[in-house]
């Protein structure tokens, strides 16, 4: 929950804003893959206007000094609202987050309660739950947020969350097609460019590039733009709603989408959980859990569909900055 009264950065002028963000050109870039999950597909050309975006996600310690600066109180640490889960009993209803916490034998990888918890007392002072804490990861990125939270957080340093294309422009580093943010090898030369899962997920984790769980936010070396984890480490929130289905490539080069944005708000719901009426924001970038055997979205095309109430000890965020002729464009997505 944010004081309006402290919500005073929004004012502020840019340089002091982007002072340690860097920023983007514009320009068209293909969007999307046709050659790995469905909702990537079809690629497609879109153009973003020129906005600046944080170096890094953001880290506890930036994290701790927003929540000192205005109290704020994330949705893991407040007790969930009955109405929005009916028929959920009220023993199960507790202030908590997701945590992944495999079982000792894992039975079905479609299952993927074998490996997540809904644990009571997680949050992002307590990212693996009661009796873990954050000393000494100030420079991890911050987990166990929602999407209200990174938004909250946004509006006090005076910036937003990106759009699914400003992030995908700002992860390919400059690269037009290739698969990872810098090439088309996941380990150039043998080297490890990011922190995702090595090993049989869920069951074994070999940590060979020398983390298990998050790591601090310039671990791993930066893209062509000077971004560091835009791959790997933990997901990040984007502003736009979910949408399954993506437009194919208009006819001419004049009708190229100019700063899109994704699908609308109320087709973003789950359908396999029509009761629960709670929609989905697009997440982008992978984790330190995504695995070559499981999940291959470590990515820049990669993306996700998180409800926005969801906060896990895997997803994090960074902030943009818009130009001021940069203003998304009415959507574009097919729903």
């Amino acid at each position: 929950m944010l004081r309006a009264d402290l919500d005073h950065r929004e004012w502020l002028p840019d340089d002091a804003k982007t002072g340690e963000m860097v920023f983007i050109p514009g320009g068209t870039f293909r969007m999307g893959s046709d050659h790995h999950y469905p909702e990537e597909a079809p690629s497609h050309r879109v153009s973003v206007d020129g906005f600046w975006i944080d170096r890094t996600p953001v880290t506890n310690r930036q994290f701790k000094q927003f929540v000192n600066a205005t109290g704020h109180v994330t949705e893991a640490q407040i007790v969930p609202d009955p109405k929005d889960y009916p028929g959920a009993l009220k023993e199960m209803l507790y202030a908590g987050s997701l945590v992944f916490s495999p079982l000792p034998r894992i039975t079905d990888l479609r299952d993927w309660s074998q490996w997540w918890s809904f644990m009571r007392g997680a949050n992002w002072r307590h990212p693996y739950g009661p009796g873990t804490n954050i000393k000494g990861l100030d420079d991890h990125p911050v987990v166990h947020v929602s999407f209200s939270d990174a938004a909250a957080y946004a509006r006090w340093a005076g910036k937003d969350l990106p759009t699914e294309a400003e992030w995908e422009f700002a992860a390919r580093g400059g690269l037009e097609g290739e698969e990872f943010a810098w090439g088309d090898a996941l380990m150039p030369g043998g080297k490890h460019m990011a922190n995702i899962w090595q090993g049989n997920f869920p069951v074994q984790n070999l940590g060979e590039d020398g983390f298990e769980r998050t790591s601090p936010v310039m671990a791993f070396p930066p893209n062509g733009y000077g971004l560091y984890d835009m791959i790997g480490n933990v997901w990040e929130w984007t502003g736009d709603w979910w949408s399954a289905r993506r437009v194919a490539d208009v006819a001419k080069p004049c009708c190229i989408p100019q700063n899109p944005r994704g699908g609308r708000e109320e087709a973003s719901f789950d359908p396999c959980q029509p009761n629960i009426q709670i929609p989905r924001k697009v997440l982008k970038g992978g984790s330190h859990l995504c695995a070559p055997n499981y999940c291959r979205r470590y990515r820049p095309a990669a993306r996700h569909a998180e409800p926005v109430d969801t906060s896990t000890s895997h997803v994090g965020f960074r902030c943009v900055v818009r130009s001021r002729s940069a203003q998304p464009s009415p959507v574009h997505s097919v729903t």
